[in-house]
């Protein structure tokens, strides 16, 4: 009986809780704004997908099942737009949005499409070159922070060096833009802006996200372990490459695939460093969906995905390798 009430309980907190923020939310992000007050349609749908909401729930209730609705709802948001992709690169018609037949065309025509390909070897040179260097520079900056907190101007330090995660790219582009203007005026380099302004300008914000992970990674370490080795006589650089470059492993991977994916991803800040002898592949995308999206797109972000999913997948299980044998250490001690 309790869980009979629990569940009815439950399912009317969902009811209520869905019904009043489909609506707050379709009114906020809806053209029409508060004239859809007046629409009996607006009232229909909010309360069918209220419906349809509390009896999804309802039964995971019943068949204790919530945690896998969870995870199919969350891997059914975060998948099924790239799933849908992938479907639609082997689809012969040039209109993307409309399906004719199976076909792998697009694949080939995109070997010979040296626009496109171009544009991708410029786009993966500039982020494995700014993930590179947003590595070395965010973990020195993390060491700095997390080893010597008690330097003047330390706060300081820590607040700037994560103040990028929050300025919007269009004000750190357009700063980059002056700064490499005023630059090149002074000193006469960079005297066009290309390949190099846009990786200078992506290992600048990509510094700040690195310098984050490492910084967490750098916490959870045992500071005991360095201090033996400085106490058994080795120095300090030596301590470094030898015990804490080695066990902070896994947050540089991580770094630098969170910065190798935001580099490759970037199209605001690239549009304000960059010349027009320097296109990106988010710019060569961007400009053709004005006329309309090239098919062979498609099947060049399927190429990414898989290429991507399987370098993530190798990362996870080196780390997940990584971890398990450091809680093996951790049980012998």
């Amino acid at each position: 009986m309790n869980n009979s009430s629990l569940i009815l309980r439950s399912a009317l907190i969902v009811f209520i809780s869905s019904l009043l923020g489909v609506m707050i939310l379709t009114l906020l992000i809806s053209s029409s704004g508060l004239s859809l007050l007046g629409s009996a349609s607006y009232y229909i749908g909010c309360l069918t997908f209220s419906l349809i909401v509390t009896t999804l729930v309802t039964i995971a209730l019943v068949c204790r099942c919530l945690k896998g609705l969870i995870l199919l709802v969350v891997f059914s948001f975060l998948y099924i737009p790239m799933i849908i992709l992938i479907i639609y690169s082997f689809n012969s018609s040039r209109l993307v949005t409309v399906w004719a037949d199976f076909s792998t065309k697009w694949y080939f025509e995109l070997i010979h499409n040296d626009t496109l390909l171009k544009a991708v070897g410029l786009s993966l040179s500039i982020a494995a070159g700014a993930a590179t260097l947003a590595i070395l520079l965010g973990t020195l900056a993390a060491y700095a922070i997390i080893r010597f907190r008690r330097f003047r101007g330390a706060n300081l330090f820590s607040f700037m060096t994560t103040a990028p995660l929050v300025m919007p790219d269009v004000i750190t582009g357009l700063a980059l833009l002056l700064l490499f203007v005023g630059i090149g005026q002074v000193l006469g380099w960079p005297k066009d802006r290309g390949a190099i302004t846009i990786w200078m300008a992506h290992a600048t914000f990509c510094t700040a996200y690195v310098t984050v992970v490492i910084s967490a990674r750098l916490r959870e370490l045992d500071k005991s372990i360095e201090e033996a080795a400085l106490d058994l006589g080795a120095n300090p650089l030596k301590v470094f490459f030898i015990i804490t470059l080695p066990m902070i492993a896994p947050a540089l991977v991580s770094g630098w695939l969170l910065a190798f994916t935001l580099s490759l991803d970037d199209v605001v800040i690239a549009n304000f460093v960059t010349g027009p002898g320097a296109m990106t592949l988010p710019k060569l995308i961007f400009s053709k969906v004005r006329l309309g999206v090239d098919p062979q797109v498609n099947a060049l972000a399927t190429i990414i995905l898989l290429i991507v999913g399987i370098i993530g997948f190798i990362s996870w299980l080196w780390m997940r390798k990584a971890e398990r044998r450091k809680m093996r250490e951790i049980r012998m001690q």
